[in-house]
């Protein structure tokens, strides 16, 4: 979980889900499949608690357009650049000092049942 900047403000996006063509089987790039992406996001600043204006805080309706956006627009094999990069992309697009950002398959390509599969990665700016 993010601190906060002083322990003030965390953005989660959870739950956001996309139709994506990520992985390693043949199935999984051409057919693709469900994504649940669940973010935190921790604002560089956030004037918002005080002038109520979503111009002084992260807009989290362009952040989930960006994320879905940027999630189908390049096929990876594993999770793990998938979310490396989306998460960079978060950094380099948007006033946050820091995300985590986790990707889960639902229903995983693997020959038992389970609740998902998912891989999630923290950076913060001044660390990238």
């Amino acid at each position: 979980m993010l601190q906060g900047n002083d322990g003030e403000v965390i953005i989660r996006l959870e739950g956001v889900i996309a139709h994506t063509n990520h992985g390693v089987t043949a199935a999984e790039q051409e057919v693709g499949q469900r994504m649940v992406f669940d973010l935190e996001m921790e604002p560089a600043e956030c004037r918002a608690t005080a002038t109520d204006e979503v111009l002084d805080t992260v807009d989290y309706g362009e952040v989930t357009a960006w994320l879905i956006e940027s999630a189908m627009d390049t096929r990876y094999r594993t999770l793990e650049r998938l979310v490396t990069v989306l998460a960079e992309g978060l950094l380099e697009n948007f006033r946050v000092d820091a995300v985590r950002l986790r990707a889960t398959k639902p229903v995983p390509p693997v020959p038992v049942t389970m609740d998902g599969a998912s891989v999630e990665i923290f950076r913060r700016r001044d660390e990238y």
